[in-house]
């Protein structure tokens, strides 16, 4: 396999995020959103990918900024996910509570494959180790009255990038046990903690440790929330990291068999760039003889 990797970040139109990872054919989506603004263009991923179904969807958390219970309805009837990846905790809300109720009917129905990635799941898991090929959960390791802290903490790293997940963590404790974690260095492009929050969670410290080439934060259009905030904005700017937002459009991220990464960031729906970075990934899949 060729291991060609694309990444996407979509614009939503209201507040959220949605995201997708592939690998060759092997297609993640990120959080269980789906909508018109986002949806065309989850469709011309996969058709990209060359796929007509999803492998995974990875849902982070349960509230409804992550996972909207119309919007996962769509989801499994039109993009019938293969395995479905969702937090440990029970959800504190009628669409999550909804939601889990309809993973768990669709996975008796589809044969799918679900994982509640809980601190028992995590705990069954073998140790990760450097420069192989395998994701790395490190969150959550137990289960918090916060329930942002009871978000899934991935590092996608099966492609030639990888990315670094964090939900909608805030609790210090987290960001200090992925710091003691070498393989978080592995870390290409990170999504920002809750949005690009300045809760503590995101600190000069993580960011040196972590050494991201790219940070991403979903906003909608309006950008009401102020995502992510100027603090954070002058850290990452300090640290040599580059920001992509999704408040104009769209950010794609790609890398074939050369192991350069183009990284782009679209306005609105079409495929103008309004700016684009090159970089080299810390883990390059060696040239095929």
């Amino acid at each position: 396999m060729s291991k060609k990797t694309r990444f996407r970040a979509y614009q939503l139109g209201n507040a959220g995020s949605s995201f997708s990872y592939s690998v060759d054919n092997h297609f993640t989506l990120i959080e269980a959103r789906i909508n018109e603004v986002n949806g065309p263009n989850i469709l011309a991923e996969m058709k990209i990918a060359g796929c007509s179904t999803i492998d995974c969807l990875h849902i982070t958390s349960w509230d409804q900024d992550h996972c909207t219970f119309s919007e996962l309805e769509q989801i499994l009837k039109l993009l019938k996910p293969r395995r479905i990846e969702y937090p440990g905790y029970t959800p504190h809300t009628d669409s999550g509570k909804q939601s889990l109720h309809a993973i768990k009917k669709y996975s008796t129905q589809n044969q799918a494959i679900i994982n509640e990635v809980s601190p028992e799941y995590i705990n069954s898991l073998e140790p990760g180790e450097k420069l192989k090929y395998n994701n790395i959960v490190y969150n959550p390791r137990s289960i918090s009255d916060n329930s942002n802290n009871n978000s899934i903490v991935q590092l996608f790293r099966h492609g030639r990038f990888a990315i670094l997940s964090l939900g909608d963590c805030e609790d210090v404790t987290i960001a200090e046990r992925i710091m003691k974690c070498d393989l978080a260095k592995e870390t290409d492009v990170l999504i920002l903690a809750h949005h690009g929050a300045d809760n503590g969670f995101t600190t000069r410290e993580f960011i040196q440790h972590v050494k991201p080439k790219i940070a991403i934060c979903s906003s909608n259009y309006d950008n009401q929330f102020e995502h992510p905030k100027q603090s954070i904005r002058d850290m990452l700017y300090q640290e040599g990291v580059t920001l992509y937002t999704t408040k104009t459009g769209d950010v794609v991220i790609i890398c074939n068999e050369d192991n350069k990464v183009d990284a782009y960031n679209l306005i609105s729906n079409s495929e103008k760039v309004s700016s684009k970075i090159t970089i080299s990934p810390k883990c390059q899949v060696p040239s095929e003889r």
